[in-house]
């Protein structure tokens, strides 16, 4: 005999909203994995049952419930084609992650993430920065993004700012738009030591200030372009640093950030990429989220040493950010 959280799998399965809203009712478990590892919303949202998603949605039903492949209902809407279950899926996802998602993020930042990185010893080698449990700092197959930030934030010429060194990517790049200054934020002690041992602290154009950006923000002036793409810290503190932009970035002025937002799954960063874009939106900022392929560049031997995998999608988006006022 079934139980009521098969029938509830069933009737997501069929688009049979009455039975859904009926089991519902009843307290048929909406949390429910089945044999396959689906929830009712991810075979709803699967097959592009809309009401149906709706209805789940309405009850409490997890929009981010991963399936044993790693995939959300948000996933199987989008990869099904089914536009309208995803945009549902899309809108309830951004809603709690605007709403209730802070309260998960400042949980998770009593863990001092970044304290502990900057404490961490890293290693540097041709194609990689490693912190101590083999994570990726930074890696060599992110050299054409990085190439693509700085052309956009060095569009406009004049003063530039970069929060983050890591393996000097992107302020190599920038150095060949020969920006008036070029001042560079790092907070990793060995990484500064190297960047002075590799002559950064000798180029004319060049102001390294070394410490936490949080901690020296009455160093810096107002730019003309800006890239943040920092190590061991959370998405609260991109939206912290985005509140700073109004002063940090000039009239005209371009930002861009590394797009890393859960690039371990596709669904997940699609509501990333809205909800920063939303957020910058009430800053003042429209966002230009410009397509670019990686997927050539990330075959599994770019992978080997390297405990976790921080970008698993085939499309990096990449945020060219600037004022409402100034893109209309």
């Amino acid at each position: 005999m079934e139980t009521e959280g098969e029938q509830l799998c069933e009737a997501a399965r069929n688009g049979d909203v009455v039975k859904v809203k009926t089991l519902i009712e009843s307290r048929a478990d909406i949390y429910f994995f089945d044999s396959d590892g689906l929830t009712p919303l991810m075979h709803a949202a699967k097959l592009g049952h809309t009401d149906v998603v709706k209805a789940l949605l309405e009850a409490g039903a997890p929009w981010n419930a991963l399936s044993p492949s790693n995939q959300s209902a948000g996933d199987f809407a989008m990869d099904s084609g089914h536009q309208e279950a995803f945009q549902v899926l899309l809108n309830a996802g951004v809603w709690a992650e605007m709403v209730l998602g802070t309260i998960a993020r400042k949980t998770e930042k009593d863990g001092d993430s970044e304290g502990d990185y900057l404490e961490d010893r890293v290693t540097f080698s041709e194609d990689k920065l490693m912190d101590s449990d083999s994570k990726a700092v930074m890696m060599a197959w992110e050299k054409p993004l990085m190439e693509a930030h700085a052309k956009a934030v060095c569009s406009g010429g004049g003063n530039i700012l970069n929060v983050g060194f890591g393996m000097g990517l992107v302020d190599t790049a920038i150095q060949q738009y020969g920006p008036a200054t070029h001042t560079i934020v790092e907070a990793h002690p060995q990484v500064y030591e190297r960047m002075l041992c590799t002559g950064w602290g000798k180029k004319d154009n060049v102001k390294i200030i070394f410490g936490r950006w949080q901690e020296v923000l009455s160093q810096l002036e107002s730019y003309d372009g800006i890239f943040f793409d920092t190590y061991g810290e959370y998405y609260e503190d991109l939206r912290e640093f985005h509140q700073h932009l109004p002063k940090l970035l000039k009239p005209g002025g371009i930002y861009s950030f590394f797009n890393g937002l859960c690039g371990g799954n596709a669904f997940f960063h699609v509501v990333y990429c809205h909800l920063v874009s939303l957020e910058l939106e009430n800053l003042g900022y429209s966002t230009q989220l410009i397509h670019l392929p990686v997927k050539d560049c990330l075959g599994e031997e770019v992978w080997q040493g390297v405990s976790q995998k921080y970008w698993q999608l085939d499309t990096y988006f990449l945020p060219v950010c600037q004022s409402i006022q100034d893109s209309e």
